[in-house]
């Protein structure tokens, strides 16, 4: 029982880690596409860098609570599995 929760638990950090993995390419390549979009139809205004910040902050959040927030659903089971020995 104990080893499929464990295994439960790994492939939903790694569904979440491919997760940030997809957003992470989608945004590299739609932002290149509106680098170049930009460059050839009006490069006295380089407009690209508004959704590339905006999309940036995004992407910067999702890796946060990915990397460093992930760790509260460990601390959340613990506490669960402290209150069920309580119960017992």
């Amino acid at each position: 029982m104990e080893k499929q929760e464990a295994y439960q638990r790994a492939e939903k950090r790694v569904k979440a880690k491919f997760g940030f993995l997809i957003h992470l390419t989608i945004y590299i390549i739609v932002n290149i596409m509106l680098i170049i979009i930009n460059l050839n139809t009006s490069p006295q205004y380089l407009w690209f860098k508004w959704p590339l910040i905006g999309w940036g902050i995004g992407l910067f959040f999702h890796a946060v609570g990915l990397f460093t927030f992930s760790g509260g659903s460990a601390l959340k089971k613990r506490w669960i599995e402290k209150e069920m020995k309580k119960e017992l």
